[in-house]
C-alpha cells in the first residue's frame, strides 16, 4: 500500500450544534418528591461533506416526567467532523455508525448533565449506550424493509 492509500481515521473537531432546555412546570416541580421517569431518545445522522470527510451528529431528546407532568426536556445535537479515508466499504458503516457515536457520546452526556444542573435539577448522568447493538438493529430493520419491498414488487409482477 502506498502512503496515500493508507487507512486514515481521525476526529477533527467536536462541537455542539443545538441545545435546548425546557422546564415548563417550574417552580411547582421543585415542590414534589423527585422520583422522575427519564426517557432517552437517541439517534445518529451521517453526512458526507467531501471525499473522506464526514459529519456525524448524535441527536438526543431527554424527557423527565414527574407525576405525568414534564419536569424538564433537553434536546441536543452533538456533532463531530471525522476523516475516514481508504477504509474498505464494508467497514465504513461500523466506523461511522459505531465508532464515531462512541466518541461523541461522552460529550453529549456531559452537555445534557450540565443543562440539567443549570436548570436547578439533580445531576443526570446518562447510562452508557451500546452503539454497536443500535447499529446492528438498524441494519436489520433496513434489510427487512428492503426484503418486504422486494416481496411486494414480486407480487405486483405476478
Amino acid at each position: 500500500m502506498s502512503e496515500n492509500q493508507q487507512q486514515q481515521f481521525a476526529l477533527q473537531r467536536i462541537y455542539l450544534r443545538d441545545a435546548s432546555f425546557e422546564a415548563p412546570n417550574l417552580p411547582d416541580t421543585f415542590r414534589k418528591a423527585w422520583k422522575p421517569e427519564i426517557k432517552l431518545d437517541l439517534g445518529s445522522v451521517v453526512k458526507t461533506l467531501e471525499e473522506g470527510q464526514f459529519e456525524v451528529t448524535l441527536k438526543a431528546t431527554v424527557t423527565a416526567k414527574l407525576e405525568d407532568e414534564t419536569a424538564f426536556l433537553v434536546e441536543l445535537e452533538q456533532c463531530g467532523l471525522f476523516i475516514a479515508r481508504n477504509i474498505p466499504e464494508q467497514q465504513m458503516g461500523p466506523v461511522l455508525g459505531i465508532m464515531c457515536p462512541n466518541m461523541l457520546f461522552p460529550y453529549l452526556r456531559e452537555n445534557v448533565d450540565s443543562l440539567v444542573i443549570k436548570g436547578g435539577f439533580p445531576a443526570l448522568m446518562l447510562a452508557p449506550v451500546n452503539f454497536e447493538a443500535l447499529y446492528h438493529k438498524k441494519m436489520q430493520e433496513v434489510q427487512q424493509a428492503q426484503q418486504q419491498q422486494g416481496d411486494a414488487e414480486a407480487e405486483q409482477t405476478h
